[in-house]
């Protein structure tokens, strides 16, 4: 369900010393006999990245609970006894998972008999204050769309349990990574399907820009589809922030959906989630990580390879571009030497891409219809549009909404 908001950031920063029911446009079945949604070759048992576990109707009162002093782990995580009722409502039957921020669990909500997601914040200052900032986010997000049309994941309420912030929301089958491993496993899905949540991604992305949100975590892991798999939400806004808070830092962004922008080191804005919502889609349509870098360094060469050279202008902004550019722009590749397994650092000239995006994903064209084939290249345009280097020209949310690929009028 949730990724329970796992951080890849706080690892790398650990690591170095820098600091519902809504109908779309296309109604049709995604479960259809075209393949759009066929479980790929490698996944005849249904997958679950996390195993949802049920008990037996044994109900845990608050009073039975406080027979044990200790109700958190070492980290401040709450320890969870499925079967607990929290705050005298909630019925909890699995345990989804946790991350940096928070644990999430899945329980029954006994004044209506539906099923909610409850994330149960660490118990700690920091954390708590970082729980605060997104419950105030999402209430923001909500208030600005009332009638649940942005796909924009739904906070119920919130409520606090041992010292612990606990916040309530909409219950959905599972997230994009988790679909892609069902369904896409190193294929992608159909067209049309990328298509649709394409549409509903920029959606969200809208509402946030109209907030003055960024989401600045943007993955397939935080994005979330309903049973039928034609709905999705933008979920985890534990990293979000208003779009005046832009302090630079090399780590914002899990790394392969990172903007150039943010390892650069230049200010940056409501285009660094485009460029996220752009790898995302590139991941849904192939299967594949775009950027799968192992570090900012080999990400940079990695977006070269593709885009190719950096401008000067933009290098030469950049409070991080020194490390790894040198004087004259060039860049400097950090490499581990095979033989002494010491890292090394060799300078490469870079002048133009040396992959082809659209070569890549046209590959894929030959059991395609005319028409398929042609919201394929209205997509390739698209992603070329959103994975632009330069933050400034990177297409906007206004604009990718009118694109040919989200609005259908492609010229034949």
């Amino acid at each position: 369900m949730f990724s329970a908001d796992y951080k890849e950031t706080l690892t790398e920063r650990n690591g170095n010393h820098h600091n519902n029911n809504i109908k779309t446009n296309d109604e049709f079945d995604m479960f259809a006999d075209d393949d759009m949604f066929v479980p790929s070759p490698e996944s005849k048992k249904p997958i679950r990245s996390i195993p949802i576990v049920k008990t037996v109707p044994v109900v845990v009162h608050e009073h039975a609970v406080g027979l044990v002093d200790n109700y958190d782990d070492a980290e401040g995580y709450y320890r969870v006894l499925l079967g607990e009722i929290l705050d005298n409502r909630y019925h909890v039957y699995s345990n989804l998972g946790k991350g940096v921020f928070s644990s999430v669990v899945k329980a029954r909500d006994t004044k209506d008999g539906n099923d909610v997601a409850i994330k149960i914040i660490r118990n700690n200052e920091t954390m708590y204050r970082a729980g605060m900032k997104e419950l105030n986010i999402l209430k923001k997000l909500i208030a600005a769309d009332p009638e649940n049309k942005k796909h924009v994941i739904r906070l119920f309420r919130h409520f606090e349990h041992k010292g612990h912030l606990c916040l309530v929301f909409e219950s959905l089958s599972m997230n994009l990574r988790e679909v892609l491993k069902k369904f896409g496993k190193d294929v992608g899905i159909n067209i049309k399907a990328v298509r649709i949540y394409a549409q509903q991604l920029f959606l969200s992305l809208s509402l946030l820009k109209k907030c003055n949100i960024l989401h600045a975590d943007i993955k397939p892991d935080n994005i979330l589809v309903s049973e039928s798999k034609n709905t999705l939400k933008m979920c985890d806004l534990g990293s979000a922030s208003d779009a005046s808070e832009n302090d630079i830092t090399p780590y914002l962004v899990s790394r392969f959906y990172r903007a150039p922008e943010i390892i650069i080191g230049l200010p940056y804005d409501y285009a660094l989630d485009m460029w996220s919502v752009g790898c995302t889609l590139y991941e849904l349509y192939t299967g594949k990580i775009l950027f799968p870098g192992r570090s900012n360094n080999q990400m940079l060469k990695l977006m070269m390879e593709l885009k190719g050279k950096f401008s000067n202008k933009m290098l030469r902004k950049g409070q991080f571009a020194n490390q790894h550019f040198d004087d004259d722009l060039n860049f400097l590749c950090h490499e581990t030497d095979k033989i002494s397994n010491k890292e090394v650092i060799k300078t490469m000239v870079i002048t133009k891409p040396t992959r082809d995006m659209k070569t890549r994903l046209l590959s894929k064209t030959s059991n395609m219809t005319d028409e398929e084939t042609r919201l394929l290249n209205a997509f390739v345009d698209l992603l070329d549009k959103c994975l632009n280097l330069n933050p400034e020209k990177r297409i906007t949310v206004r604009e990718a909404l009118l694109h040919p690929f989200i609005t259908g009028k492609i010229q034949s």
